[in-house]
């Protein structure tokens, strides 16, 4: 992967996706969610990672490398159309000649297809040497995955599903932009990266949508736990000082939706993954009903007053929250009181 590009610090942490869903969609998929957050039938779990077909534009990627990113896809459980996605931003499907595509490394020390770091700025996520014998357990991401007993980064044959390893274990596929983010630290790129793997699947974004959806995201932290509304409160004091991180989703880093839905699940209650999709799920209640535990939302600098950007937790009176603000701060108490872009509140 590229060395992190600039994040906007004015981000105040929806993590939406850049694939736009319309407002009936968002309703619809929580509705869904309403309905089986405690449990997942075998036929949603066959939903959530299910493959997209191929659109027409999926017909320029070269051939070796489309199979690949099918073969993966299919493997890992993640839309083959996000690692063809990966694999054009970085490369160009293998076919930039840019340094450290075929040999060597780029000037941040990432090298191969899908640009995995092995020294320098880019850090070392492949794992030894970019070519190393596979009985050799480096420890990182590189996996010999044509089972030629070569883990090579420069090999399309280890770097896809490589890729595909990486995603997984970074929350994909229900926690797609997250493990984005984490491939490489940049909204800008996981925008870069989810509109060409919309350019390729045959219904565009939501044939994709749906490994991000709600109720796969739900489905893929497993089951939720028993407890008490209550326990909203306490999650969320227990993060006070944790780093913003544009998708997180904990343990060590959240975003202001991120901490939101975590602190709902250690109560044992499911809700959805981004702030828009949260405002639509909750019943909204006047500001004289609000009571801790309950969420406020706010237009933020990424959304706005009928698709709010930014959320927190209530945790006293009408004016103060538990909240994850922005990109170099950490989740802090604050009073909300006087806040022009406030939208509203709900009680999940």
């Amino acid at each position: 992967m590229r060395a992190p590009m600039p994040h906007p610090a004015a981000d105040r942490g929806s993590a939406a996706i850049a694939l736009t869903v319309s407002a009936a969609v968002v309703m619809l998929l929580a509705i869904a969610l309403i309905g089986a957050v405690a449990a997942i039938s075998g036929q949603e779990a066959s939903a959530c990672t299910a493959q997209p077909a191929a659109s027409s534009a999926a017909a320029a990627i070269p051939a070796a490398y489309l199979a690949g990113y099918k073969e993966a896809g299919a493997a890992y459980g993640i839309p083959w159309t996000v690692l063809a996605g990966i694999g054009t931003v970085e490369s160009g499907n293998g076919q930039s000649n840019l340094p450290g595509v075929h040999s060597g490394t780029n000037a941040f020390g990432a090298a191969g297809p899908m640009q995995f770091g092995v020294g320098g700025a880019a850090g070392d996520t492949w794992g030894g040497a970019p070519v190393h014998p596979a009985s050799e357990h480096t420890g990182g991401y590189g996996i010999d995955g044509d089972h030629d007993g070569v883990v090579d980064v420069y090999d399309p044959g280890d770097a896809i599903p490589s890729a595909a390893s990486f995603l997984q274990a970074h929350g994909a596929p229900g926690n797609m932009q997250a493990a984005l983010f984490a491939y490489n630290h940049s909204s800008a790129y996981v925008t870069q990266v989810l509109d060409w793997a919309a350019r390729y699947a045959a219904g565009g974004a939501q044939a994709i949508s749906a490994a991000s959806s709600p109720l796969c995201q739900q489905a893929a932290l497993g089951p939720l736990p028993a407890g008490t509304a209550g326990k909203v409160i306490a999650y969320a004091e227990a993060q006070i000082g944790k780093p913003y991180l544009w998708g997180g989703t904990g343990p060590g880093a959240f975003d202001c939706s991120g901490l939101t839905m975590m602190a709902y699940r250690a109560a044992g209650t499911g809700i959805p993954r981004t702030s828009q999709q949260q405002w639509a799920f909750g019943k909204q209640i006047p500001a004289s009903q609000v009571k801790p535990g309950d969420l406020v939302f706010f237009a933020g600098s990424d959304g706005t007053m009928s698709a709010p950007g930014h959320v927190g937790i209530v945790i006293a009176g009408h004016d103060m929250m538990i909240a994850a603000p922005t990109t170099g701060q950490t989740v802090t108490r604050q009073s909300f009181a006087g806040s022009a872009d406030l939208v509203g509140f709900t009680s999940p």
